[in-house]
């Protein structure tokens, strides 16, 4: 089965790569989760799109990685929540909240895919999220979620 990645699949491509894949795992699991569509004529200006804004996106090489990689960690990203009266937060702070605070503060387009924390950030405080940059290259960065 053809099938169009609209997301990045660990092991398989990109965004905007055309992968063949077994039915099952096609049917079942890339396509329901959105991870993929079936592949058509018609899907090759949706590959361009997508392909574009990652682009967009992408840290062109290891020297540019390595210097996103220092203004990452000179940073202290703040991002205001509703909390308690305990400091837990109704809710959690999402990975698109934190490249959010990332775009407004440092002006990079960091890819919400890219983020990986040790669990949910359910209470307020100073938080350590990994950003994967490149091949190797990745930054820890300082989230502090302060209540709203």
């Amino acid at each position: 089965m053809k099938l169009i990645l609209t997301r990045e699949v660990k092991g398989l491509g990109h965004a905007g790569d055309i992968v063949t894949v077994k039915d099952g795992y096609g049917r079942n699991f890339l396509i329901p989760n959105g991870n993929a569509i079936a592949w058509t004529k018609g899907g090759e200006s949706q590959i361009e799109g997508l392909r574009r804004a990652r682009s967009a996106r992408e840290i062109r090489d290891a020297e540019h990685a390595n210097q996103v990689k220092s203004t990452l960690e000179a940073s202290d990203f703040v991002i205001k929540a509703r909390a308690g009266s305990e400091g837990r937060l109704f809710g959690s702070v999402t990975d698109k909240e934190i490249a959010a605070a990332i775009k407004a503060k440092a002006g990079i387009d960091i890819d919400r895919h890219k983020f990986s924390t040790s669990g949910h950030i359910k209470k307020t405080g100073k938080h350590q999220v990994k950003v994967a940059l490149h091949a190797n290259i990745s930054a820890t960065i300082a989230v502090t979620v302060v209540a709203e």
